[in-house]
């Protein structure tokens, strides 16, 4: 397993990735704020503080999205779009990671460039989701925790089909989108525990700075899960008994 996630730059794909996230897709979500009604906003303060703990010290991110300030006047129209064209750089990254697991080349962009648009409207669709999960859409947290594996499994399956253009089928697939989810949930609900304190430490060492260092840690580590879990579910799918029982992990073109 340690062999395989070496083969695919394990850490220097989920740096990237964590990268990507911070600088290209968080503005997206910023541009999102600002046009969107307050409740939406409010869902996206609920899911911010979902993703790092109900105690973790985010006020500083969420004036991000509330402010006053982060209105649509703020942002013209050539802004949106370049704003939505470089958040693209997140989907190309996570497409350069699937195919580096399932050792493809990269497809052109003819081909994948409305899949990185579709991805990035999923992976909204997902943060936004986090605050009504993690509560069970009000059922409490166990509920949150049974809804919210089959929805990662599914998201993480789905994304590797979308961003290998279908190259690989959907049952060899399976054993990546279960470990990725199964991680990320897993790794959600811890950084409930241990990010608050984090945060407030990394804020006590450096001040504003501290949510920065905070933020690119969470990421990073969240990215590691994420890559883990693709090359993993990669090495799963085309070893015994899985091969068996899930396919040829031959590209499919039918």
């Amino acid at each position: 397993m340690l062999g395989r996630l070496i083969s695919v730059n394990w850490m220097e794909a989920s740096a990237r990735l964590a990268a990507q996230t911070f600088l290209a897709a968080l503005p997206l979500l910023i541009v999102l704020a600002a046009f969107a009604p307050q409740g939406v906003k409010d869902v996206l303060v609920d899911s911010v503080r979902a993703l790092f703990g109900e105690d973790a010290p985010v006020d500083n991110i969420e004036e991000t999205f509330t402010a006053q300030g982060v209105t649509k006047d703020a942002f013209g129209a050539v802004g949106v779009v370049v704003t939505l064209i470089s958040a693209t750089a997140l989907s190309r990254a996570l497409q350069r990671v699937c195919e580096r697991c399932w050792d493809l080349p990269r497809a052109g962009a003819r081909l994948t460039a409305w899949r990185w648009l579709a991805w990035l409207a999923g992976w909204v669709a997902a943060v936004l989701l986090q605050a009504p999960l993690r509560h069970g859409f009000g059922g409490g947290t166990w509920l949150g925790v049974l809804l919210s594996l089959p929805i990662a499994v599914l998201l993480w399956w789905w994304t590797q089909h979308l961003l290998l253009s279908g190259r690989v089928g959907w049952m060899p697939l399976l054993p990546g989108g279960v470990l990725a989810g199964v991680g990320m949930v897993t790794f959600v609900y811890a950084s409930g525990v241990f990010m608050p304190a984090a945060m407030e430490r990394s804020m006590a060492q450096f001040g504003s700075l501290g949510y920065v260092f905070a933020l690119l840690s969470w990421l990073i580590a969240d990215c590691c899960v994420i890559v883990a879990g693709i090359a993993l579910g990669q090495l799963a799918a085309v070893s015994m008994p899985f091969v068996r029982w899930l396919g040829p992990s031959r590209p499919d073109h039918s």
